[in-house]
């Protein structure tokens, strides 16, 4: 009889206890799973970790939980990139964009909230040495939490923390089987991992933990955890919600000049005026060097009169708002501080300093 390909199994570790602040995680991990192996990957819920280590917003009696999740969002998020009503995208100060900043409500006790752990890739690593101490095996570790996608209903779990094996397994270079080379292949294998996990952990069977066997990975050097997973700055194509656009743009004290800044502002008024046709509005501008970012004059071919002036204003508004989606800090300031009948108003733009 042929014997069957080989492949990769996915194993729950049952028996685990409910978790609390201060327990011992690898412990009950090396209890309930002795039979761990070299090179398995443990997928832990992120849940637990954050339980074990205390990451938790307390909810007094009498506040209302929702109130109290809302605050706990707000303390965790660096930038809001959208919103609909309470619920919130926002990216958090580990780097996640993630909806309502990876707060959870389920699977924990009415008086408490869980936050993500505060940094799941040590998290990861920490739980690796102890098992390696308790059981004498080396161990690769995710740490995993439910997200969803843009575009797609329904959620995943994906890696928050690893710890012994490469976040992306990257395939650039390579050619494929038809001689194609490669030029964007970077496989999110601990992403694959946490969904894989979650097959036999779920959501409401009360299995924070599971084991991938199967796989062999050699532990990158240095170990990144999850970092190399966060796309953001440049490589951030949607960086804002397009309800929260306007809402996001702050006016830069400070501005450092950047490459492009003449075709931005082009490109920029080109597209304000061909979508508001119904504000006709004819002006010039120009580009000089500025001590800080580049400056652009823009002029009335008409007198200013209240007309004139709140066609104008429309087009510039556009023509912010598009700057600020192609990545452009702004500053705006109206003629009045300069001066001259003509001179309708003067916006710097460039990159935020570093």
């Amino acid at each position: 009889m042929t014997a069957p390909p080989a492949g990769i199994s996915v194993l729950p570790v049952a028996g685990l206890p409910e978790f609390c602040p201060g327990d011992d995680l690898a412990g009950a991990v090396a209890a309930a799973a002795p039979w761990l192996s070299d090179d398995d990957v443990l997928v832990v819920t992120s849940k637990v970790v954050s339980k074990v280590e205390g990451n938790l917003v307390s909810v007094p009696p009498g506040t209302d939980r929702e109130s109290a999740r809302q605050q706990a969002i707000t303390a965790e998020t660096v930038r809001v990139v959208a919103r609909r009503g309470p619920l919130k995208i926002v990216e958090t100060r580990h780097g996640w964009v993630v909806a309502a900043a990876g707060i959870d409500a389920s699977n924990v006790a009415s008086d408490a909230l869980v936050l993500l752990p505060e940094d799941a890739d040590a998290s990861a690593g920490r739980l690796r040495d102890r098992l390696h101490e308790l059981l004498g095996v080396t161990v690769a570790v995710v740490v995993s939490d439910t997200f969803g996608r843009p575009w797609r209903d329904g959620v995943t779990d994906v890696a928050i923390g690893a710890a012994g094996l490469p976040a992306l397994v990257d395939h650039r270079g390579a050619v494929d089987s038809h001689g194609n080379r490669l030029e964007t292949t970077q496989v999110a294998v601990v992403d694959e991992l946490a969904a894989a996990g979650d097959l036999v952990k779920g959501k409401l069977g009360g299995v924070p933990v599971a084991v991938v066997r199967g796989l062999r990975f050699r532990p990158p050097t240095p170990d990144e955890g999850t970092r190399p997973l966060v796309r953001l700055g440049a490589g951030d194509l949607f960086p804002t919600g397009t309800r929260d656009l306007v809402g996001s743009r702050a006016s830069s004290a400070s501005l450092a000049h950047r490459d492009g800044a003449l075709l931005a502002v082009t490109e920029a008024f080109r597209t304000a005026v061909a979508a508001l046709p119904e504000f006709p509005v004819v002006f010039r501008y120009g580009s000089e060097e500025g001590d800080d970012g580049d400056v652009v004059d823009v002029h009335l071919a008409d007198p200013i009169t209240p007309v004139t002036s709140l066609a104008l204003g429309a087009v510039v508004g556009a023509a912010l708002v598009q700057l600020q989606a192609e990545g452009w800090a702004t500053r705006w300031e109206p003629a009045a501080t300069f001066g001259g009948a003509s001179l309708a108003g003067r916006m710097w733009l460039g990159g935020t300093p570093t």
